[in-house]
């Protein structure tokens, strides 16, 4: 049975960094793309990035491009979030999800077979 384990979170001031992981278990890891998501309060899950299997294509929400890089390290069996120039409008839990279709880039949460039990990021002044 897949599972996913996020880690990474914490709270910082406004133009600082974190960086998530998150460690897959239970199956082949380079099988599946992988997401990040986050929840802020009273809001929706949005999208945040997408990594194809290999790791050679990435894909951004228009809000974090620029700021924020998803990698994948397939021997490690985890994939990271790099978040610099970190906004107030970036707090929120931040999930992890995994895909097994043979599609990748996907932007609904419905379309994730796994997902994490989320961290916390929480940027304020």
């Amino acid at each position: 049975q897949v599972q996913l384990a996020e880690s990474g979170g914490g709270s910082v001031q406004p133009g600082e960094s974190l960086t998530l992981s998150c460690v897959f278990s239970g199956s082949i890891f380079s099988s599946y793309a992988m997401g990040w998501f986050r929840q802020a309060p009273g809001k929706e899950r949005e999208f945040v990035a997408a990594i194809s299997w290999s790791g050679l294509s990435t894909y951004y929400a228009d809000s974090v491009k620029g700021r924020f890089t998803i990698s994948r390290d397939n021997a490690k069996n985890t994939v990271y979030l790099q978040m610099n120039s970190l906004k107030p409008e970036d707090t929120a839990a931040y999930y992890c999800a995994a895909d097994s279709s043979s599609r990748w880039r996907e932007v609904e949460p419905d379309e994730y077979d796994y997902w994490g039990q989320g961290t916390q990021v929480t940027v304020s002044s």
